[in-house]
């Protein structure tokens, strides 16, 4: 009987004493956060400040202001208005699926650089993956500022449904020319510009 009571009474003793509890996993570290690669594409701020040796805008009959879109930055900070950029301004339209857009970025890369304070090459990622637009500006080595339109509202202001896309904008913020006859090379570029924005490159 006393045996009984002492199989009985030991678990009760134990577990008033705190001996049946559970012993504390020790706390993991967080696994390290993944880290972002580092975006390719200038920041957008200077878009809405006018080239520093801009021309006037060429005589001639004015086009459509850009459309009242925001769009955001591919590196973040703040939204852009598109009626906020300062022309003249090369809008290159494109998305990492589209052969085109690949063929021709680079051209639009070395427009960039060829720049010189005279007009501002931006890039714009339509119906495209944050992924795909990375890496496609990390193989190509495109760092010129890019905007990112998660639809294609951009395309569907200007009611052209076409990849990829070029849309020139002179000094007065206004649209000259837009193109969608396919991959630009150097050779069309320069004389794009040189016909509907009166800048040689």
């Amino acid at each position: 009987m006393m045996r009984r009571l002492a199989y009985l009474l030991v678990p009760l003793l134990l577990a008033a004493a705190g001996c049946t509890a559970t012993a504390e996993e020790p706390e993991r570290p967080a696994p390290p956060a993944r880290a972002e690669r580092p975006s390719p594409f200038a920041d957008c701020a200077p878009l809405t400040v006018a080239p520093t040796s801009a021309s006037p805008a060429p005589a001639g009959k004015a086009g459509d202001q850009l459309p009242d879109l925001t769009l955001n930055c591919f590196t973040g900070g703040a939204p852009v208005k598109l009626r906020d950029v300062k022309g003249p301004a090369v809008i290159n339209v494109w998305a990492s699926w589209c052969p085109p857009c690949r063929k021709e970025l680079p051209a639009f890369q070395r427009l960039s650089e060829r720049a010189d304070g005279r007009f501002q090459v931006i890039g714009v990622n339509s119906r495209d993956s944050r992924g795909g637009a990375q890496s496609i500006g990390e193989d190509y080595g495109v760092d010129f500022p890019m905007l990112l339109d998660q639809g294609d509202a951009f395309q569907r202001a200007l009611e052209r449904n076409a990849f990829p896309l070029t849309v020139l904008v002179d000094a007065d913020g206004r649209i000259r020319h837009t193109d969608a006859t396919g991959a630009l090379d150097d050779a069309r570029l320069a004389a794009l510009l040189q016909r509907h924005l009166g800048v040689r490159v």
